[in-house]
């Protein structure tokens, strides 16, 4: 799957400096990976007063965090009531108000920092396919509307208003969201931390990690950080630095593609209501307007590298269909970037061995819910204290017949693209 020149990076400022490590380091905590979870952890480390190096093969936001569709949502893929019956009524509260105020943490942290992101607080729209699909929304919004969150329930016509298109049968709006240029803000959370102290070097890919006594040792290919811990927060990216780790998630491929700015008379049909957008089907869509007027529109693509050009048409195409006034636009952009799912889509932080912890598996939720779990793992790797932490240390799994589960899953992909092309959908196989 190619990871070509994205919308983001046109219109990203321009990174700053981080070189690779190029002379050994000492320092308190070694962060692997700037992503969102490693940047908002290096960030907070630094401003808490701990010594941080952060590494990382690319540069900042290189990965899924500078890939992504920018929609900054709350919440997890499980429901408020559904938290509480898998953690207990107190657990799972605190999880569910984690989750609830995780876009806060994003908006808090590009105002401190005054971080050039376009970000637009302007709410999501989950958009029901079907009647019961609208049928299971109705009751996680009674579930968040319980909790005091602004989320509500918008019928056929209101929803259609609100989208441009009549192709579904309500939708679950969302006042806590926002859209971003997921680039420019990893960009900006990188430059953040520098300033309050930290290091950050691209180009340095964790090679080795070596316990040394008390501490680590952390390897790249031209110099090592020791360190009293070390946090791995490589997500999609993860691969065999730690045995087993790559093993306890599968990453898939999320890809985007992004018109060329769409006329007057065009873009006033196209998402009237300004929102971001995802869908409930199988292979669900999602979508939005850049600030220049495009239509950007992403889906769940390969778990391997098969067949990209068939996957970026599946998503042109489903445009297409929602929106028949973009069928004679120019498609300037197509990109991906790589996620990473767990089998019950909840994250995972892992106590991997004293000093070592890992936080990953975001399910595609990774704006907010990596840069609170960054905040959140920064915070514990200072105090120590269970509590700082939503979600408990999980034990690491990997995934039986992990090599295996590619091929099958890609299979499944299929055949769900197949259904929902069947009932209705807006792709094609």
């Amino acid at each position: 799957m190619s990871e070509a020149a994205s919308l983001w990076a046109t219109t990203a400022p321009p990174a700053p400096e981080t070189p690779p490590l190029d002379t050994p380091a000492t320092a308190d905590v070694c962060v692997v990976g700037a992503g969102f979870t490693g940047l908002s952890a290096a960030l907070h480390l630094a401003e808490a007063g701990r010594s941080v190096v952060c590494v990382d093969s690319g540069g900042p936001g290189h990965g899924a965090s500078g890939r992504n569709g920018g929609q900054v949502l709350a919440g997890l893929k499980w429901s408020p009531d559904d938290l509480a019956r898998r953690f207990g009524p107190e657990r799972g509260a605190r999880i569910a108000a984690f989750a609830g105020d995780a876009p806060g943490v994003v908006y808090d942290l590009i105002e401190r920092h005054r971080i050039d992101c376009g970000l637009r607080r302007c709410g999501w729209l989950n958009a029901a396919v079907d009647a019961a699909a609208l049928h299971r929304q109705r009751a996680v919004v009674a579930q968040w509307a319980a909790r005091g969150a602004p989320v509500r329930l918008a019928g056929r016509d209101e929803t259609a208003a609100l989208l441009g298109t009549g192709r579904y049968a309500g939708a679950m709006l969302d006042d806590r969201a926002g859209a971003l240029n997921p680039l420019a803000y990893a960009r900006g959370l990188a430059a953040a931390a520098l300033r309050a102290g930290a290091r950050v070097h691209g180009g340095s890919a964790a090679l080795r990690l070596t316990q040394t006594g008390d501490g680590w040792r952390v390897e790249t290919a031209r110099a090592s950080v020791t360190v009293g811990q070390v946090l791995l927060a490589t997500n999609g990216y993860t691969d065999g630095l730690w045995p087993g780790l790559a093993q306890s998630i599968v990453p898939v491929h999320s890809l985007q593609v992004a018109t060329a700015p769409l006329p007057d008379h065009v873009r006033a049909g196209v998402l009237p209501g300004g929102h971001v957008v995802s869908d409930t089907q199988r292979i669900l869509l999602y979508f939005r307007l850049s600030p220049e007027g495009r239509l950007v529109m992403g889906a769940r693509g390969s778990f391997g590298a098969t067949n990209p050009d068939a996957l970026y048409r599946f998503v042109r195409e489903a445009a297409v269909r929602l929106y028949p006034g973009v069928s004679g636009a120019r498609w300037d952009f197509a990109w991906a970037g790589r996620v990473a799912l767990t089998v019950d889509h909840l994250p995972r932080v892992h106590r991997l061995a004293p000093g070592l912890v890992a936080c990953l598996g975001y399910n595609g939720r990774g704006v907010a819910m990596a840069t609170a779990s960054g905040r959140a793992v920064a915070r514990w790797l200072v105090t120590g204290d269970d509590g700082a932490l939503p979600l408990p240390f999980a034990p690491l799994r990997p995934l039986p017949l992990h090599g295996l589960r590619r091929p099958v899953l890609e299979l499944r992909a299929a055949w769900a693209r197949l259904r929902d092309r069947m009932a209705g959908g807006f792709g094609s196989a």
